[in-house]
């Protein structure tokens, strides 16, 4: 397995439909956070959408959501959470793939999936993609052979997992801190609650304190364990007169 980041123009993505004509008119900034399922129909993923200007207010935002979801081609969303001093939306979001995702999907066979950094502002893209070495191959393969320019900004055998230090967890519990890093959970102030969260990971707010207590137990191991770490807990020894 292998995650591979790619860099496009953002104007290129939009002349085929992959990114909405006129979406940067209205923002600054879209990244992808988590791909929570994907489908050759459709794919549902978490968002941070930075607005042009001041938010709207969630009340705006329901009186608007037929109109948002017609002009972005979007099944259905839900607003997570509002960051009003950086202006970002986070955006729970299900939407129908373009053509050209679905065929995408359809040469991978399914064995890819879109992972952070997945990030396009009004000039650039880099998206990120997570699967079987022959999969990202083909994917390569197509985007060659039908004339989409793009660079190759890194290659690596392991996925993009959100916080550093978190390659000793379960697939299960990388997940969930990762999410939990990207919605703010571990932010001081925090800005997400536990069972907002929870109610975001099909966990009780229990199980999934008690879900993140054992990673974070794992994570500190990790440190104490690393060579930068104290090596002892007692009191340092008094240098000699």
């Amino acid at each position: 397995m292998k995650t591979i980041s790619l860099e496009f123009k953002t104007e290129d993505l939009e002349a085929i439909g992959l990114i909405p004509h006129g979406f940067f008119s209205r923002y600054e900034e879209v990244e992808l956070l988590e791909t929570l399922r994907l489908e050759r129909g459709w794919r549902l993923q978490l968002l941070r959408v930075r607005r042009r200007g001041p938010l709207r207010t969630a009340a705006e935002l329901a009186r608007e959501s037929q109109r948002i979801r017609r002009l972005y081609g979007l099944e259905s969303f839900e607003l997570v959470e509002r960051r009003p001093r950086t202006r970002d939306y986070i955006l729970l979001v299900r939407q129908r793939n373009p053509a050209e995702i679905a065929r995408l999907f359809t040469v991978a066979g399914g064995e890819i999936t879109p992972v952070a950094p997945f990030r396009a502002d009004p000039s650039r893209t880099v998206a990120s993609f997570y699967g079987e070495d022959v999969a990202l191959r083909r994917v390569i393969s197509r985007l060659t052979r039908e004339g989409m320019p793009f660079q190759v900004l890194r290659t690596s055998g392991r996925p993009y997992w959100g916080p550093a230090g978190s390659e000793d967890l379960t697939e299960r519990q990388r997940s969930i801190v990762s999410r939990a890093w990207a919605l703010g959970y571990y932010g001081i102030p925090r800005r997400i609650s536990l069972t907002r969260l929870a109610r975001l990971t099909g966990q009780s707010p229990p199980a999934l304190s008690k879900m993140l207590r054992r990673a974070e137990g794992r994570l500190v191991a990790r440190f104490l364990a690393s060579s930068e770490a104290p090596r002892s807990m007692g009191p340092e020894p008094v240098p000699d007169s």
